[in-house]
């Protein structure tokens, strides 16, 4: 059995400000809209009112509101809706109540350095998410049957995921050799000539905002394949923006992310030199001295959709890009409806083959 710690400091949350209700962020409107009264209401008027907008919870203080009572694995809230116990674990920033349905946004999560720099809002919303999901396996005759049926569809959810953004400098220089051929023909000869140069390049560049997934949790190569996003749409976060969202908060550190970074910068400043020389083939890197450097870093969440499914004790993952759209995901293949295919194509083949041999037989 696992332990828990239990949490002084209520859960935050989102009320309308006409009626009480419960109030979610709508992506498609980029307010707050009351599913109950239907009223709509921007970050600036939210932040009036003593919820989860405010600016007394979004203070970012290095300490938490919690009371360990054992060091373990899950964390108990209580839902400042009906009172209900939460339980998350230790990565969970935002979740819902199960008994209410209430937004339980876990401040204690977001404090301190788990404070984010930045955030992008969603701008799709679950409707878009399911239709993308639906369309994935059109067109897919192998698709296994019921992959597509309502219960896993429903389980879509919206999930702010943690990244570190980087902006780097990259300089120094790089040698290579590279080839230029030239070929020509006299009568009935054809001739080739190759001539090798060694060519140095050196200089600076910078690179900006350099994303890294920040959650082991989510696989990266994933994350990498619905990128980019627009960094221009990056505003100041704030914790009601996760009103109707589920959250995560960082467990890769800034430092070990910048690994997967500089890879990124030094590689790409490495490409920009060597493509520099026009007219070469045949490029090869013999002396390589770039270094970087880190001029800003940002701590963000990046809005996805995402669903897992299970098909014969695997998962597969699917994510949307909350803010684009693009959408990835591997589709599992149901043999036996691959093999009955083939077998039908074959005798179906074999029966045009024998129509045809009737005809000029008989014509």
């Amino acid at each position: 059995m696992k332990n828990t710690k239990q949490v002084t400091e209520k859960a935050l949350d989102n009320k309308c400000p006409s009626c009480g209700a419960p109030i979610k962020f709508n992506p498609t409107v980029g307010k707050w809209k009351c599913e109950y009264c239907d009223s709509e209401f921007s970050l600036e008027e939210m932040q009036k009112y003593n919820n989860a907008s405010n600016d007394k919870n979004n203070e970012n203080s290095s300490e938490s509101d919690v009371e360990e009572i054992d060091t373990t694995e899950y964390v108990s809230y209580k839902c400042q809706n009906c009172g209900a116990e939460i339980v998350a674990d230790e990565h969970t920033a935002a979740t819902f109540c199960v008994y209410c349905g209430n937004t339980a946004i876990l401040k204690n999560k977001l404090s301190g350095e788990f404070k984010p720099n930045l955030i992008i809002p969603f701008k799709t919303d679950k409707s878009q998410a399911i239709k993308s999901f639906e369309n994935i396996s059109k067109g897919r005759p192998f698709v296994p049957k019921g992959f597509n049926h309502k219960e896993n569809i429903e389980k879509i959810k919206g999930i702010y995921i943690p990244f570190w953004l980087y902006d780097v400098g990259v300089s120094g220089d790089v040698e290579y050799d590279a080839k230029k051929v030239t070929s020509w023909s006299r009568g009935n000869t054809h001739y080739t000539k190759t001539d090798i140069y060694k060519i140095f390049r050196a200089g600076s560049m910078k690179f900006s905002k350099i994303p890294v997934d920040g959650s082991t949790r989510f696989d990266n190569n994933i994350m990498n394949s619905i990128e980019p996003f627009n960094y221009d749409e990056l505003i100041k976060y704030n914790h009601a923006y996760l009103s109707g969202f589920f959250a995560e908060k960082y467990d890769v550190d800034s430092d070990e992310a910048f690994k997967d970074a500089q890879t990124r910068a030094l590689e790409s400043g490495k490409e920009v030199m060597v493509d520099d020389s026009i007219g070469y083939s045949g490029k090869l890197v013999t002396n390589n001295t770039l270094s970087t450097t880190i001029d800003s870093k940002y701590y963000v969440l990046l809005p996805v959709w995402m669903v897992n499914v299970k098909y014969k004790d695997k998962m597969y993952i699917f994510a949307m890009n909350g803010q684009t759209g693009e959408f990835i995901g591997d589709i599992p293949l149901d043999k036996n409806k691959a093999i009955l295919w083939g077998i039908l194509m074959f005798i179906g083949m074999t029966l045009l083959v024998i129509l045809i041999s009737i005809l000029v037989f008989y014509s």
